[in-house]
């Protein structure tokens, strides 16, 4: 029977402290965890065995007599004598019968699995009143989906796939940029009778071409012409809700924000409740003038003058 180095298998040093086996064996077992390497044999044996290293070291009884066996071991090996025949009665005397946590640890969800030969060989065999397993919530998912203001704005259902599941997903108006959304239990399988996982979506609302979103307030510009700046009058523009028409007062200067209330995004949970609409006005200065028109700006600019 070969000899476990359990220090070597959680690749730390003999005089690590509690808190050094610890850190050690969580950061080897979330790298080999079952979840994370599906189907992986080497990985699983590897999992095993570092839940086998972190069981022993971890208990300070057992971590006692495994320090003692391995300084015993080394000085048999040294005088030359075959392995197989190390007298482990000294080792093994006393243990059989004993109760056992299985390695099911509970922030990795693992299985309970049978230790080595080599474990049971120290700490006994027969291990009467097992502990049975604990249930365990399965994995959480975790995905993107991409939805566009429009669809933000109104509410929409999205079809989609995350790892092999097919989820019909309804979308209340108002989600906002990178809010994550919670499906329960949808996620993967629980372990001994615990819930399913759930799925958390990231929304993602690409950049629009027309409005800038602050939290349930939107932004937009205005091209408004020097005309109707100067002497007011009606400005269709482009919402959410709709084309309408807006009124520009007349002397409205360049660059002015009118708010428009209630035309922003709903808010979320919220449905008869809705940010603004602010809108920025740009005033256009008019191009290729005719030769009339010339002549009236340039009267315009001397009575301008003569005030």
């Amino acid at each position: 029977m070969d000899f476990k180095d359990y220090y070597k298998i959680l690749g730390i040093d003999k005089k690590a402290t509690p808190d050094e086996i610890k850190r050690a064996y969580r950061k080897l077992a979330l790298k080999y965890h079952p979840d994370k390497n599906p189907n992986n044999k080497s990985a699983e044996d590897k999992f095993k065995e570092i839940n086998e290293a972190n069981e022993v070291l971890s208990d300070p009884a057992k971590k006692k007599k495994y320090d003692e066996l391995g300084e015993n071991w080394n000085q048999y090996q040294q005088q030359g004598r075959p392995e197989d025949n190390f007298d482990w009665s000294k080792w093994t005397a006393g243990n059989q019968g004993k109760s056992r946590q299985a390695y099911s640890h509970e922030d990795f969800g693992g299985d309970e699995t049978d230790f080595s030969s080599f474990f049971e060989s120290m700490f006994g065999s027969g291990f009467g009143g097992r502990t049975a397993p604990s249930a365990k919530k399965g994995q959480d998912y975790r995905a993107e989906i991409e939805v566009p203001l429009e669809d933000a704005y109104n509410g929409s259902s999205r079809r989609m796939e995350v790892n092999g599941k097919t989820l019909q997903m309804k979308l209340k108006p108002g989600v906002k940029n990178g809010q994550v959304l919670r499906v329960k239990e949808k996620g993967g399988p629980g372990r001994n009778g615990g819930p399913k996982g759930d799925i958390y979506l990231t929304i993602i609302i690409p950049q629009h071409p027309l409005f800038e979103r602050k939290e349930d307030d939107l932004y937009c510009d205005a091209h408004v012409d020097l005309y109707t700046a100067i002497l007011g009058g009606k400005q269709p523009i482009a919402t959410l809700k709709g084309n309408m028409r807006i009124d520009i007062p007349a002397g409205t200067d360049n660059g002015k924000v009118l708010r428009l209330k209630g035309l922003g995004m709903p808010k979320f949970g919220k449905a008869s409740e809705f940010g603004d609409l602010y809108v920025k006005v740009n005033i256009q200065t008019p191009k290729n003038l005719t030769e009339k028109e010339i002549s009236l700006y340039k009267e315009l600019a001397q009575l301008r003058a003569k005030q």
